[in-house]
């Protein structure tokens, strides 16, 4: 059998697991956007922290952790929900594949410092996520489905991170 026609037949099972962050503020009203720069798919797009998870990441939550850390930096810290996302896919322009988990997690304390990745940020109010552009269609649909989550969360599952 020639290589080439395995890989074709395979190809459709290849996919990245990025996974993304909804960052709630304290109050639980808001919640974090950040605008996307010199990305191929949402340039100039805002969008949830994460992205990418590493062969070096021992598990879904240090991947969280160190994505947190290089977006919006290490004293940014939030309490994360990890037992429990929303999942989306994604055809990338390129023809690849992704699978996005969205996770909950609240604000706890610190500055967001972003990084080169992003140009702005803001802290959008969840009753005016659908009138605020340029954003991500399916945002504020996930920030439904996470604050219903929520409800059946116990505090004492989250992770500080």
């Amino acid at each position: 059998m020639n290589y080439k026609v395995v890989m074709n037949k395979t190809e459709k099972y290849n996919f990245q697991y990025c996974q993304k962050i909804v960052v709630f503020s304290k109050d639980l009203n808001s919640v974090l956007l950040c605008k996307r720069k010199g990305e191929t798919d949402y340039d100039g797009i805002y969008s949830f922290i994460g992205g990418k998870m590493e062969t070096s990441d021992k598990d879904i939550v240090s991947a969280i952790q160190r994505e947190k850390n290089e977006e919006v930096g290490e004293g940014f810290k939030i309490k994360l929900y990890s037992h429990l996302s929303n999942n989306l896919t994604f055809k990338k322009k390129d023809g690849s594949f992704m699978i996005l988990p969205h996770y909950y997690a609240r604000h706890i304390e610190g500055e967001v410092k972003l990084n080169k990745e992003y140009s702005d940020y803001k802290w959008v109010e969840i009753d005016k996520l659908d009138m605020f552009e340029p954003k991500i269609a399916s945002i504020p649909e996930i920030v439904k489905i996470l604050l219903k989550i929520k409800n059946i969360m116990q505090d004492e599952s989250l992770v500080i991170i």
